[in-house]
């Protein structure tokens, strides 16, 4: 049985061919999946009763399931997502006060082979790849539910983006052409897959690369990101100042904050040094816990102190705001299970 969500336009005028039907039809299917997010077939009441019965021989709009909702008291809202072959991950929708955005943080992997000492996700180890169409249906997931309109996407929940490129790339032409969400409210963050950010920046994206880097030397990095051991930190540098020439675009750093780990003066003083050449914002998370682990969050004092060195070498300097952390919903709190 053909899966309409995940199609595009083109495709579903071949199928409308198939049928029998106008292109028309396809057109009126395609906003019912993207606009409307319909979850069935008998959803779309512009189509004949009888085309609908034809439709419904050949194709279903979703085969996702919501197995567990969670919703904050911050408003966050995660969602565990149930495949057809019983795998789930963990996607979670956004909102900040006074904002307009509504941010849907989806997974590109079951599990994770990076295996990052501070993050819930690696501990389940890697089991496959998210298809296109598995990614997309997150984001469907979430507008189905709500009833609200995703206005922007970032490739930071479950899995490395940059091991399942084909199929985040196909994720992302779809999430702006289809969903009409603009490339620069896109982002993928990677924790440092040195070739394929080559591949990347030869694609010419507009969307915002983001970089894992949480530790500013190599013996450091290693003890947080085994990937260290394979891509090390001057290969990656290399790496985001091609980027940086061949794009013209700015790179998002992203810094997680463990207390008496990698927060102290010296450290900050250290990666400021590492940065001062790259086109970089840099943004400053606050650890959040994750069980079986060691670390523990900085103290207030020392995420505005580390905050104010960076921003003394000229950098654009942020603190993300905790989301979702009474859920397991936060940065790195990610499992895609009911239970550990």
């Amino acid at each position: 049985m053909l899966t309409l969500a995940g199609l595009k336009l083109e495709e579903l005028e071949n199928l409308m061919d198939e049928l029998g039907a106008t292109k028309f039809r396809a057109k009126q299917i395609h906003n019912w999946i993207y606009f409307k997010s319909v979850s069935s077939v008998d959803e779309m009441t512009n189509l004949s009763k009888d085309f609908r019965e034809t439709l419904k021989e050949k194709a279903v709009v979703t085969n996702t399931k919501i197995k567990v909702k969670q919703v904050s008291s911050d408003g966050t809202i995660k969602y565990l997502i149930e495949y057809p072959d019983g795998e789930c991950v963990e996607t979670v929708l956004m909102r900040f006060d006074n904002r307009a955005n509504l941010t849907a943080c989806v997974s590109s992997q079951v599990g994770c082979a990076v295996n990052c000492s501070f993050c819930a996700t690696g501990k389940r180890g890697f089991i496959r790849n998210l298809t296109y169409q598995e990614i997309i249906e997150q984001v469907l997931t979430i507008q189905r539910d709500t009833g609200l309109k995703v206005t922007n996407v970032v490739f930071m929940g479950q899995g490395e983006p940059l091991l399942n490129l084909n199929n985040v790339l196909k994720a992302l032409e779809i999430f702006n052409d289809d969903f009409q969400i603009g490339a620069r409210r896109i982002t993928i963050s990677t924790s440092g897959i040195v070739p394929k950010i080559y591949e990347l920046a030869e694609s010419e994206l507009q969307s915002t690369l983001a970089i894992s880097l949480h530790a500013p030397n190599h013996k450091l990095r290693a003890e947080l990101m085994p990937i260290e051991n394979k891509y090390s930190i001057d290969e990656l540098k290399q790496a985001l100042l091609a980027y940086v020439e061949k794009t013209g675009r700015r790179i998002t750093v992203e810094y997680i904050l463990i207390h008496g780990f990698n927060d102290t003066p010296e450290v900050a003083k250290e990666l400021a040094y590492l940065l001062k050449d790259l086109k970089c914002n840099i943004n400053l998370i606050p650890y959040n816990n994750v069980n079986d682990t060691k670390y523990k969050k900085s103290t207030n004092n020392d995420i505005m102190r580390f905050k104010y060195l960076l921003e003394h070498s000229g950098k654009k300097v942020t603190v993300r705001l905790e989301r979702g952390a009474d859920i397991d919903a936060a940065c790195g709190q990610l499992k895609g299970k009911i239970n550990e």
